[in-house]
């Protein structure tokens, strides 16, 4: 049995053994094109745990041959990105070298403004090419002198076919693993439990092997890999990967009106030492998406809650979640607002850019006014209620219902005062 785990000691060295991230990677991804130019531009890899992000900076590194720092940001402060900074100066200045160093810092997102100015004046000089990797927005998180200077790419979580890549290549490629017998009968709960995920699916497939006498067959189907996730849940979260699930059962308890289990899920978070603002944005997030209109006052707590935690900080910030929390879940829920763009934003995709009507067009010249632009339009003030009949769609979708009210009180409120003012409208 290897010290070491399956996940490292199957760690891709190249792009050919790279899983998923085709749009990036694959025959005409902007990453592959960087390392055939040998032109590597700096960049900021956002996605979830286990999707590739360290191990993709890696590859850069190794084939491009140039010489490769790495700092983590959970532990490092702005003496060691110095410290780094000046090794890297040396290599740029070392007649041997194929390319700038490549510094690539791990949570980028956990720096702070003082720690991510620091990089400023290397990165604009060409010292090194950063690279960065987040599982949170960098919109939120980065600096914007950074952030305009270092290209976004997104990672997505592994699909079914990748994962069974994956769980293919750890059976043959790994010497551990293949040195044993294994028996596939069901991959579902595998897959489930992975959750897009590599490194996990990886960790549970060495729980099995390790669980398993050597002279013994390893059996995997569902029913193993639940048993044995449930007998050994540090195993299946040895770094620290509930992270994602005990959000997820935080916002759905809020959506199904807990209160308590919200106040729970909340407290292992803060025992945790989750990052307040990522739980603050999970709230402002649930409280368009799960709350919407029902009651919009929820938008309103959320985004003072956000900003109480700048103001307040912590330990005591964790009151304010607290209250915040328990308000969303005692709240009446619609996600009408979230359906709506959906089904707008569909109705793009599938339409193109439409023509505005003429009558709501904007006509500043007399050229425009000519062609008729503006003619027709009913300026809505001038009638009863401040509110005329009119078309506001485009020919095309001019029938077409986006938002459909939720069944709450609030949204009946909207949808019979609209009805009263066509009523009203149809009158006149």
């Amino acid at each position: 049995m290897s010290n070491i785990p399956l996940a490292e000691r199957l760690r891709p060295t190249t792009l050919e053994d790279y899983i998923g991230q085709d749009h990036i990677v694959g025959e005409n991804g902007i990453i592959r094109r960087m390392i055939e130019s040998g032109k590597v531009n700096s960049f900021i890899l956002w996605g979830p745990p286990g999707v590739g992000k360290t191990t993709l900076a890696k590859i850069v590194a190794s084939q491009t041959e140039v010489p490769f720092y790495t700092l983590s940001a959970v532990t490092s402060g702005v003496k060691d990105v110095r410290e780094i900074l000046d090794k890297a100066e040396k290599d740029v200045h070392n007649i041997f070298s194929k390319g700038r160093p490549i510094l690539f810092i791990d949570e980028i997102h956990r720096f702070n403004k003082s720690q991510q100015d620091s990089l400023l004046g290397a990165v604009e000089k060409g010292i090194v090419t950063l690279i960065g990797a987040t599982t949170e927005n960098p919109s939120f998180e980065v600096i914007r002198p950074l952030l305009s200077r270092a290209q976004v790419y997104t990672l997505k979580p592994l699909d079914d076919k990748g994962l069974e890549q994956l769980l293919n290549r750890a059976l043959t490629k790994d010497n551990i693993l293949a040195g044993r017998k294994w028996e596939i009968k069901q991959t579902d709960a595998l897959f489930r439990f992975a959750g897009g995920d590599a490194r996990k699916l990886l960790n549970i497939l060495d729980l099995l092997e390790q669980s398993v006498p050597e002279n013994e067959t390893i059996v995997l189907d569902d029913t193993t890999v639940t048993e044995s996730l449930q007998e050994n849940p540090a195993a299946y979260d040895r770094n620290g990967e509930m992270h994602y699930d005990i959000i997820s059962a935080f916002i759905k308890s809020i959506r199904g009106s807990d209160p308590q289990a919200a106040v729970y899920w909340l407290a292992r978070m803060v025992a945790g030492g989750e990052d307040p603002k990522f739980i603050a944005r999970r709230l402002v997030i649930l409280a368009s998406e799960d709350i919407g209109l029902a009651n919009p006052n929820a938008l309103l707590l959320a985004n003072a809650t956000f900003d109480a935690l700048a103001k307040i900080g912590w330990p005591e910030g964790r009151i304010i979640l607290s209250e915040c929390a328990i308000y969303l879940a005692n709240s009446p829920k619609s996600n009408s607002a979230y359906l709506a763009i959906d089904a707008a934003l569909d109705a793009v995709n599938k339409t193109g850019n439409l023509p505005v009507p003429l009558h709501l067009r904007n006509a500043p010249t007399k050229l425009m006014k000519d062609m008729g632009y503006h003619k027709g339009y009913k300026y809505a003030h001038d009638y009863a209620e401040n509110f005329v009949e009119q078309q506001y769609l485009p020919d095309e979708l001019k029938e077409s219902v986006f938002w459909k009210p939720g069944a709450n009180p609030q949204e009946f409120k909207m949808q019979e005062r609209l009805q009263n003012l066509k009523s009203i409208s149809n009158k006149s």
